[in-house]
């Protein structure tokens, strides 16, 4: 019993180390009908959920990043019919330079699928294309190669060329 109780703490205190992360992720897949709040508590059920068979191979952030990547991105395909886009500086206050250039970015950006997203995402976060790998399941080499395609879509898109 008493394992457990230190287990459960170990496990609100990753979160709330964390929950900058959880938010980040679940703020990019967020709509009118599916709100943060209902996203973000579906990654923390299915990190519970996960907890146990953690392996500590990777750093909890890692972890937490596939997990909520994964979760919303199913969530998403399994309500397929129901996706409406906002947009997406509206969900993301912590942007602190509101230039038009930035707020175009964020527009484009919330044009892009769910994984384009999630790879940006994780670009724009600082991570490295070997973190990006390990957190999405694709080789180095796949990463390198979808964001490059995703730069000269975001490029052509702000052009007017989409």
């Amino acid at each position: 019993m008493k394992q457990e109780v230190k287990r459960d703490e170990l496990f609100l205190e990753m979160i709330h180390q964390n929950e900058g992360i959880i938010y980040k992720v679940v703020s990019f897949y967020a709509d009118a009908e599916h709100p943060i709040g209902d996203l973000y508590q579906e990654v923390v059920l299915n990190l519970w959920k996960s907890y146990p068979s953690f392996r500590g191979e990777s750093k909890y952030s890692t972890w937490i990043y596939r997990i909520a990547l994964n979760t919303c991105v199913s969530f998403y395909r399994r309500n397929k019919k129901n996706v409406t886009y906002v947009d997406i500086s509206v969900d993301m206050p912590e942007i602190e330079d509101s230039s038009e250039e930035i707020q175009e970015l964020y527009k484009l950006i919330n044009c892009l699928g769910k994984i384009e997203r999630a790879l940006v995402l994780l670009y724009l976060d600082d991570k490295s294309y070997k973190e990006i790998a390990e957190i999405t399941g694709l080789s180095v080499t796949n990463v390198a190669t979808k964001l490059s395609r995703i730069k000269e879509k975001l490029r052509l898109m702000s052009n007017g060329q989409n």
